[in-house]
């Protein structure tokens, strides 16, 4: 028998592999984005292609999201997290010798898997750690949205010193690399039991609450305006303010990790306020945000400062979100509630990249886009702050 105090330690262990894997696949569902313009250059490809190219695997990694939380409740993250790594490897492969726009369709289809790994870890991290710590905890592991960030300073460096192929190979023994140290060093928590009843049971009882969809909606604002600005920032930035490609992957690349580094504080404040305090406070805030960055038309120090505080927001969102999934959900359904949750949230921003891709080739602006946001941000506000008001719900 283990004692208390090992436990409690090696809780922090698996903590640190699961926010490592997470990093890593991240970095790899991300890999297309930050050389996304050069891509765009050699193929010949109009804003709504590359938009659909970019938006393929965010998707397929949504979507993913929901078996694998149900895989999760019924077989444990270690087991789950150790495999799925190992299958991510063979996609960053095939998209290291995708040469054509097809090719690279097709593997982005497959790299969606490294997207869905987010629904492994929480409930697999969750499992380890205490209530009244959860919040904060969750937001450490979903810092492992930095994998976006790292893609964002690290893909274009890579790629300029070991032409894309070399870089990715790089990417997809890094992922090999950490299925095995998942599998040799990650274990499921004590507490941890298989889900009961079917394999489908967690995902029905999930999708039964209204809770669950509640959430979602919160998440397809938060979440998807994060994935949909790490994907497509440096295109942004790069034709509305003439930046070149590596500045403009690096001020994304600051955008996405200022925002995971965000995702702690959410959840935090959670703990310490509530989560539905926090997350109406955060729609509000998109809404106003969306909005002067749409009246910014040249990149202003405003601007910085406008583009950084809506990263603070949407990571604030995100964590408080995440708390809010450990609080509600019933035993053994912690990971479907997390997949509905997550795919939704990655819908969310599947959708952004292709409006952005269209609205820009109609009008060569994006302010009609960053006012849906603004809308969009508003009206989830709306509805929230109605049932957060008139329905009781913990957290």
């Amino acid at each position: 028998m283990e004692s208390t105090f090992k436990l409690s330690k090696y809780r922090y262990v698996v903590l640190g592999l699961a926010t490592a894997a997470l990093i890593i696949n991240f970095w790899a569902w991300s890999l297309l984005g930050p050389i996304a313009s050069k891509l765009a250059t050699e193929l010949s490809l109009n804003p709504v292609a590359l938009s659909i190219m970019l938006a393929v695997p965010i998707i397929v990694g949504s979507l993913g999201r929901i078996p694998l939380g149900m895989l999760t409740d019924r077989y444990g993250g270690h087991k789950v997290f150790s495999i799925l790594c190992f299958l991510a490897v063979l996609p960053v492969i095939a998209l290291a010798y995708a040469d054509t726009y097809s090719g690279l369709i097709a593997a982005g289809i497959f790299l969606g898997i490294s997207g869905a790994s987010f629904a492994v870890g929480i409930p697999f991290v969750n499992a380890w750690f205490p209530p009244e710590k959860r919040g904060l905890v969750l937001g450490i592991y979903s810092m492992g949205n930095a994998g976006t960030a790292v893609s964002g300073f690290l893909t274009p460096f890579l790629v300029q010193t070991f032409d894309r192929r070399g870089a990715y190979l790089i990417v997809a023994i890094l992922l090999f690399i950490m299925g095995i140290l998942m599998a040799t060093w990650g274990r499921n928590a004590p507490s941890w039991s298989k889900a009961s009843g079917s394999l489908l049971q967690p995902l029905i009882t999930a999708a039964r609450d209204r809770a669950t969809w509640d959430l979602s909606i919160i998440y397809a604002i938060t979440f998807g305006a994060f994935v949909a600005f790490g994907v497509y920032l440096p295109v942004l930035l790069k034709s509305s303010y003439e930046l070149d490609l590596s500045d403009a992957a690096a001020r994304a690349a600051g955008f996405v990790l200022l925002a995971t580094l965000a995702r702690p504080l959410g959840g935090w404040l959670s703990d310490k306020f509530g989560g539905k305090n926090v997350t109406r406070i955060v729609l509000f805030t998109i809404t106003v945000l969306a909005t002067a960055i749409a009246l910014q038309p040249e990149l202003t120090p405003l601007t910085t400062v406008l583009y950084l505080s809506l990263s603070v927001a949407l990571g604030c969102g995100n964590g408080a979100v995440i708390a809010l999934v450990s609080k509600l959900s019933s035993h053994g359904t912690v990971g479907s509630v997390t997949g509905i949750v997550g795919a939704c949230g990655g819908l969310g921003g599947f959708f952004p990249p292709l409006v952005l891709g269209i609205t820009y080739q109609a009008t060569h602006s994006y302010y009609l886009s960053l006012m849906m946001l603004a809308l969009s941000s508003l009206l989830v506000f709306l509805y929230i702050n109605h049932r957060f008001r008139n329905v009781k719900i913990a957290g």
